[in-house]
């Protein structure tokens, strides 16, 4: 499958160097805003050996329409930021280009816009694309069904730059009826990202951990992703509805 990546950051970076080691899947460009690096082979690049000559493209000399017409992919990837899936969104869906998007926080106008064009292609939204927290936040709510009663503590650690609590925290936070203002942050140099759940029960404690020890993680969860949306029609679809037959089978 062809990929074409909207952001190149670190994490974009990571992804893009994940995806060039899968012999599935084929990195046809990078878009980013800035014109440094235009042209460059992203392999190159990142000095990854790959037979692949994906080049990285600037939105300020080149709109996605005539990207799209020149290197047509089948997915497109976004790592940029809540504004992003306007320069490349409509588009998309248009020529039925699935979309996924790991973007952290999306206003409520950015989310009525992936439900129209969840129409007309097959979207998949999730504030953090590891396959790992999914999983633990899959445990926690399975935990709460059993114990409802159970007190909760939600702590999320990331780096130092990261600005508000983290989406994944609320997430894990509104699955299980936990209040937004009682997530813990902490912010500081060397994190990645780190999650736990806390179940405080009568005589013991039980901890669901995720830790993110390399952005390459993400790149991972993005080709998990991909594998399982290759069959699915139009629609929005997030990580529990990707998991959900793994656990039922």
């Amino acid at each position: 499958m062809k990929i074409g990546l909207i952001g190149f950051g670190k994490t974009g970076k990571a992804v893009a160097s994940v995806i060039l080691q899968n012999e599935g899947f084929c990195l046809e460009w990078v878009l980013r805003q800035s014109i440094l690096l235009e042209h460059r082979s992203v392999p190159e690049f990142l000095g990854v050996h790959s037979d692949e000559s994906g080049l990285i493209y600037s939105s300020a000399t080149i709109s996605m329409q005539e990207l799209l017409d020149k290197h047509p992919v089948d997915i497109i990837i976004d790592f940029s930021s809540d504004q992003g899936i306007y320069t490349y969104g409509s588009i998309a869906a248009e020529r039925e280009i699935k979309i996924i998007s790991a973007i952290s926080h999306y206003k409520e106008s950015e989310m009525k816009l992936l439900k129209e064009l969840a129409l007309q292609t097959t979207v998949f939204w999730s504030p953090n694309i590891t396959l790992g927290v999914n999983y633990l936040l899959f445990a926690a709510k399975f935990l709460k069904k059993i114990a409802p009663w159970v007190d909760i503590e939600i702590n999320e650690e990331h780096f130092k730059l990261k600005e508000g609590t983290s989406g994944t925290a609320i997430k894990i936070a509104e699955a299980l009826n936990v209040e937004k203002e009682n997530i813990n942050s902490v912010r500081a140099g060397g994190i990645v990202g780190k999650h736990e759940v806390i179940f405080g029960f009568p005589f013991q404690t039980v901890r669901l951990i995720h830790e993110s020890i390399s952005r390459e993680a993400f790149g991972s969860g993005v080709i998990f992703v991909a594998e399982n949306l290759k069959n699915k029609s139009k629609g929005l679809y997030n990580f529990e509805d990707i998991l959900e037959p793994y656990f039922t089978a």
